[in-house]
């Protein structure tokens, strides 16, 4: 997807761009509506070349990449440092302070596509770390609490959730949660 509010840079971009193999599946000459269109054409990558942009283009990237993570390259002459710190946080993967090269285009893309891949994998790695030091908290809590009202050791109890967890078809953390909802209410008999 492009969004150029130069109608006839778009129209060179867009050809450089399907000479080099992209299917442009939008044109917007502007921002307005940015996150609708993203989610109707669900394009693979967003370049953004708009002469002002503003803080509702970042708004509507920050959104796009919570819920629908996509690459985007901006261009833009803006060399606020405050402002191109809030574009990368919006979800900017390049940002480049110039116009739109139309032989550079292909370059910056696979530049803007791989720096996205790796941050998601950072994203990824570290919600699976802080998923599983959560669960780790999770089932330190329920060996406590069964230990405390059972009156166990703390290798029985963890004994005691992985019996659990296997009978029920469940994960360790998953049982630990409920020994936890329940005996926090006081109402678990093992």
């Amino acid at each position: 997807m492009l969004v150029d509010d130069h109608p006839q840079r778009a129209a060179m971009v867009e050809q450089t761009l399907e000479t080099c193999g992209f299917n442009v599946v939008s044109v917007l000459a502007s921002a307005s509506g940015l996150l609708f269109q993203i989610q109707q054409h669900a394009p693979h990558v967003v370049m953004i070349d708009i002469e002002s942009p503003d803080r509702d283009i970042l708004e509507s990237l920050s959104l796009i990449n919570q819920h629908n993570p996509t690459p985007v390259v901006m261009f833009s002459n803006e060399d606020d440092p405050g402002f191109i710190h809030q574009a990368i946080n919006a979800g900017v993967s390049a940002y480049m302070m110039e116009d739109i090269n139309p032989e550079k285009v292909k370059p910056v893309i696979d530049v803007a596509i791989a720096q996205f891949e790796m941050f998601q994998t950072l994203r990824r790695q570290l919600n699976d770390s802080q998923q599983a030091l959560d669960d780790r908290n999770i089932i330190d809590k329920a060996k406590q609490l069964l230990m405390k009202h059972q009156k166990i050791s703390e290798s029985d109890a963890y004994k005691n959730i992985r019996t659990l967890a296997m009978n029920n078809s469940q994960t360790i953390a998953e049982v630990s949660r409920n020994v936890i909802a329940i005996l926090d209410k006081g109402k678990l008999e093992l």
